[in-house]
């Protein structure tokens, strides 16, 4: 067992979420982990954890959004953790600063959400967190994006589906 599953299992252990629905989100992840060594990895074809971020600048009231290249969806940043990430909010923070080129980018200490979902690969345990954007910062798009682009929070649910939707209402939440 890696001590990224252990740092995963260790922060749904502590994680205070937010709602009955999330706590069984937590809790069906947590048994996930405990019944696969290898549920933070791809290859597990039982599905995996994956780390994301919301990029938000709370000053401006934007979170920047990428066009996914393959599923042609406005998303948060995030992706597949590594075995070089030493925790899950290391993947999401390397996932956020890889995917939108912004340095200096700081996570909330704590998930903000989790969402289960179905992708081409696998089913994807996202562990959902915010990274806070520096005052002034410029995005710089990356292979795995079509386009990267800051959106006034009111224009989110025109452009990305209910998931990106909940995680914003979320990060804000936390932001309060």
């Amino acid at each position: 067992m890696s001590s990224l599953h252990q740092d995963a299992a260790r922060v749904l252990e502590a994680w205070p979420a937010p709602d009955g629905a999330q706590d069984k989100l937590r809790a069906e992840y947590a048994a996930h982990l405990a019944a696969h060594p290898d549920g933070m990895w791809k290859a597990c074809a039982a599905g995996h954890l994956t780390a994301s971020a919301l990029i938000i600048d709370p000053e401006r009231r934007q979170v920047l959004l990428t066009l996914h290249r393959k599923l042609r969806m406005w998303l948060q940043t995030g992706g597949h953790c590594e075995p070089g990430d030493p925790t899950l909010a290391d993947a999401a923070l390397r996932e956020a600063t890889e995917e939108s080129g912004v340095p200096g980018l700081r996570l909330l200490p704590q998930p903000v959400g989790l969402d289960r979902h179905s992708t081409p690969c696998a089913v994807h345990l996202d562990v959902q967190y915010a990274a806070l954007a520096p005052s002034g910062a410029r995005e710089s798009i990356s292979e795995e994006s079509l386009e990267l682009r800051w959106f006034d929070y009111e224009e989110v649910q025109e452009i990305a589906d209910a998931s990106v939707v909940r995680l914003l209402d979320r990060t804000r939440a936390a932001l309060r």
